[in-house]
């Protein structure tokens, strides 16, 4: 509507072709914080592909490859102390290092017998079946300072010898298959105690046939180059 001539009062409509003083203020304030979000999502997201690259890459010898990238993105350098007492040191803190575990079933006989009577009267016979198994690995308590010698990115190690650390049945999987006990005697409560023994011995002696330690060996050396490769060491000898 047409502002009246004689009433002195200026209009309120806006000239066409021309926004609010108020809205176009308001329209900046809403894409500055657009901006501002855009911003510091890419940020965040920056900031997880690095973290997650970390958690990867530091399980490996990609450490060596981290390192590189952060020196030429920051102008530093990301180093790890590498020393002789350093590397004994954490290759010590493995301790007990279980590198295998060999399983078995195996069929075990003990039996009590009389040289006079037969079996069927003074005889007990016991036939068990048994699961089992073997752990085997090395134990770095032994690692001494004198069977590591390190030469700026190289390393020779003597590793200690693999051994045997338990020999045990697996009770949930173990049970007599039959029991055969004589007219005139009784059963003898300890014929299962020492078939169990036997068992036991039985199935050490069957894991070192078949090679345990050579395997807890080179499991061991599989796994300590890893650790190794990971401190930055591009050379790695066993003895």
């Amino acid at each position: 509507m047409p502002p009246d001539p004689d009433s002195g009062l200026p209009s309120t409509e806006s000239a066409p072709g021309h926004a609010a003083p108020g809205t176009a203020g308001a329209s900046v304030v809403r894409f500055s914080k657009v901006v501002v979000a855009v911003f510091f999502g890419l940020v965040i997201g920056a900031l997880a592909i690095v973290l997650i690259g970390w958690m990867l890459l530091s399980r490996t010898s990609g450490r060596a490859a981290l390192s590189h990238f952060f020196s030429a993105v920051t102008g530093r350098t990301l180093t790890i102390d590498v020393t002789q007492p350093t590397v004994v040191d954490r290759i010590q803190r493995l301790q007990r290092l279980e590198t295998v575990i060999y399983t078995m079933d195996k069929l075990v006989t003990g039996a009590k017998e009389n040289p006079l009577l037969p079996d069927f009267l003074t005889g007990d016979r016991l036939l068990m079946l048994v699961h089992g198994e073997v752990v085997a690995g090395i134990d770095f308590a032994n690692l001494k300072s004198d069977d590591v010698k390190v030469n700026g990115k190289q390393i020779r190690l003597h590793l200690p010898a693999a051994q045997v650390f338990s020999t045990r049945l697996d009770s949930t999987k173990t049970r007599v298959y039959s029991r055969q006990t004589g007219l005139l005697v009784p059963t003898d409560p300890n014929l299962e105690t020492q078939v169990r023994q036997e068992a036991e011995r039985q199935l050490q002696q069957a894991a070192l046939a078949d090679g345990v330690l050579r395997t807890a060996q080179q499991n061991a050396t599989s796994t300590i180059s890893s650790l190794l490769q990971g401190l930055g060491f591009e050379k790695i000898d066993f003895e």
